[in-house]
Parts: C-alpha cells; sequence; structure tokens
C-alpha cells in the first residue's frame, strides 16, 4: 500500500492547488516530448482538452470568458519566458 505525507486537494488553498494542477501539465508536456510528440501539436491538443471539460462544466458562455481572458493575458507576456524568469 502507498502511503502518501503529501496533503489532500481539500487541504490545499487555490494557489497550492493551481500550482499542483500546473505541475501535473507540465509532467504531461515533459513526458509527450520524450516520446516524440511535437509540443505546438501537445500544445493545442492540451488547450482543447481544457476547453471541453470547460464547456462541460461551466457552458459555452463561460468558456469563451475564459479564453478571452486568456488571449489578454498572452498578449500582456504573462506566460512569456521572460516573465518566468
Amino acid at each position: 500500500m502507498l502511503v502518501s505525507f503529501l496533503p489532500t486537494l481539500d487541504e490545499l488553498s487555490a494557489a497550492d492547488a493551481r500550482r499542483t494542477a500546473l505541475g501535473y501539465v507540465s509532467e504531461a508536456f515533459a513526458e509527450a516530448l520524450l516520446d516524440g510528440i511535437d509540443v505546438d501539436l501537445f500544445a493545442e491538443a492540451a488547450l482543447c482538452a481544457a476547453f471541453r471539460e470547460l464547456v462541460a462544466v461551466h457552458g459555452e458562455e463561460k468558456a469563451a470568458a475564459v479564453a478571452e481572458q486568456v488571449a489578454e493575458r498572452v498578449r500582456q507576456g504573462e506566460f512569456s519566458a521572460a516573465a518566468r524568469q
């Protein structure tokens, strides 16, 4: 039996939960790249999967609003490599 000393998701703050989720996505990207999957193809597939989930849970309007917010964040440089350093 595997025993985990990590806190449950219920015990994490929203920021910690976001960091944990990003870690899972980053690991999936790394594994895909190691398997030879093109980063652009994987990124688009990840976005499509994410938006399918958002639509399923919140509907088209909320998913579209999220897309608009993300587009603005991209334009502001939030996701650029320089912003992460």
